[in-house]
């Protein structure tokens, strides 16, 4: 069951240094600089029963509450090397947190193809064959809030999946949606700055909130979602996961399809009520992680079925909806689920730092078989994501245990901070003295997409169509999740102060539907 534990946490040093050792002769002293890694991983699990207190230079220490100064009343003393370290340390101990998907919770399993529709439409060797099973890491958050906030409250939440395959590491970060508040990247930043803290107050600034949303009309289908029960899930086991945006699946023949991944909880669905979410941040506030952890505690592992919405590109051109717009679904009825595997986590974290905080996850880590499409999201995301663990964790922060890949890694990217597996001594260059090996270029995709026009700045403009999914979801409520989300509304949008952007607001409602519109208004004391 744990096949794959020793292959992500007992230290890479340890499979670098035998293959160095094995070249040399061993009748020649050498310094092996892997020795000291090496150490440190062995013990990394023993009882502190079994150690004495050291200084970070393994200097044996008699005491950790111990400091050097004169007599026993006099001042500290610069030789109060325990201290120092210890103060330094402490006030330098915090990566930055998180953008977004701040505050999260993680574990460790596999993903396993369970029928063979991956390896019809894809060559991506993870889903060569039923049964293959490939190790993951996966970690769930909150969205838009800091990483002290409650894991209930009212946001879409992340779900991501690191699988790391013999082809290398495939990242998918997932929404528990399928649709997102925007299709123009440039306005992403702009979102999220509307739903954080007021520059000057420092509060949730509800004028904000609904200041963005009223103004930005493609948003109204996951406003909608977001303020029905789905935007209070409780915790991360019972929710759904979705690529959101559309990738390409490629076989060696060169040919290619549409597609979108979706991970559905094979624990259901389960959402709180509004009132059961604040009584939940009161009384829990990690619900979230803990659930996840104590039902792993408890072997009782929590899973997801992974499906394809599959569209060749005929069929994509014709589709009623943009494909490659983030703010619409692929209809079921219309682009039905595949089965291509299941996620399967057994495993909680030794540390959370090591594991979970530290862990990074980028769209563009995707093995051959596996394309981006021309999303323009998407391809933001293809920059943003790594560019954001770069700034946390710093340049060299794949070569974290968490983020390293399982199959070798042979490149030009060297030195910079806390880069512990600096290549030896291979050129640091792409050096004719010693060539580096280039894999074959599995097929072509030189004409996959063709472009007809010339470049333009670009801006897309809401429309009549914004409004087809949302009246969709509204119809397809149940009674009481139309009450609901209506009650939501009241209690979110009544708290915005601004009578201008409160009617905005329910403007925007009553164009999805009159009756939703008209209860909403009421509610929060405007005229229609």
């Amino acid at each position: 069951m744990y096949f794959f534990a020793s292959l992500l946490f007992s230290g890479a040093a340890i499979a670098l240094a035998h293959a160095e050792e094995a070249k040399r002769d061993a009748s020649q002293p050498y310094f092996n600089i892997y020795q000291g890694p090496n150490e440190q991983d062995s013990i990394s699990n023993d009882p502190s029963t079994q150690l004495d207190y050291t200084l970070s230079g393994g200097e044996a220490y008699p005491n950790p509450y111990m400091a050097d100064r004169l007599g026993t009343t006099g001042p500290l003393l610069i030789s109060s090397t325990n201290l120092i370290e210890s103060l330094a340390h402490f006030v330098h101990e915090r990566v930055p947190e998180r953008t977004i998907h701040a505050k999260g919770g993680g574990a460790h399993g596999w993903f396993e193809v369970t029928t063979p529709v991956g390896a019809n439409y894809s060559m991506a060797s993870v889903f060569s064959e039923v049964g293959k099973r490939t190790p993951v890491t996966a970690r769930f958050s909150t969205i838009a809030g800091n990483l002290g906030n409650a894991d209930t409250v009212r946001d879409l939440r992340g779900l991501a999946f690191k699988l790391r395959t013999e082809d290398g590491i495939l990242d998918w970060p997932f929404l528990n949606h399928p649709v997102f508040w925007l299709r123009d990247p440039a306005k992403f930043p702009h979102f999220i700055r509307s739903q954080k803290r007021n520059p000057q107050t420092n509060t949730v600034d509800y004028n904000n909130f609904w200041d963005y949303l009223s103004a930005n009309n493609e948003s109204i289908y996951q406003v909608m979602r977001t303020m029905s029960d789905l935007g209070t899930p409780y915790g991360f086991r019972h929710m759904n996961g979705y690529s959101g945006n559309t990738f390409r699946a490629v076989k060696a023949d060169d040919s290619w399809v549409y597609i979108k991944t979706i991970a559905v909880s094979d624990q259901g669905v389960r959402n709180n009520t509004n009132d059961e979410a604040i009584v939940q941040a009161g009384v829990s506030p990690d619900f979230g992680v803990q659930d996840l952890y104590d039902s792993i505690a408890a072997g009782n592992y929590p899973s997801w079925t992974i499906y394809w919405q599959i569209m060749t590109p005929l069929q994509a051109e014709n589709y009623k909806y943009n494909i490659l717009d983030l703010t619409k679904e692929w209809l079921v009825e219309d682009v039905p689920y595949q089965e291509i595997g299941r996620i399967t986590l057994v495993q909680n974290p030794t540390n959370h730092f090591a594991e979970v905080e530290q862990i990074g996850f980028d769209p563009a880590n995707m093995p051959y078989g596996l394309e981006p499409s021309a999303d323009p999201t998407l391809q933001a995301r293809l920059f943003a994501y790594a560019d954001a663990q770069r700034y946390r964790t710093g340049v060299n922060g794949r070569q974290l245990p968490i983020n390293c890949p399982l199959n070798p890694v042979a490149n030009f990217l060297r030195d910079g901070a806390m880069n512990f597996n600096n290549q030896g001594n291979r050129p640091n260059f792409w050096s004719q003295q010693d060539l580096l090996g280039l894999a074959p270029r599995p097929y072509n995709d030189d004409n996959h997409t063709i472009w007809t026009g010339g470049a333009v700045k670009y801006l897309s403009v809401p429309s009549e169509i914004d409004f087809d999914q949302p009246r969709l979801f509204w119809n397809g409520l149940s009674e009481r999740d139309q009450n609901n989300l209506i009650s939501n509304v009241i209690w979110h949008l009544g708290q915005a102060s601004d009578m201008t952007i409160r009617t905005k607001g329910c403007q925007l409602f009553q164009h999805v539907n009159e009756t939703l519109g008209q209860a909403i208004a009421m509610g929060v004391n405007v005229t229609l």
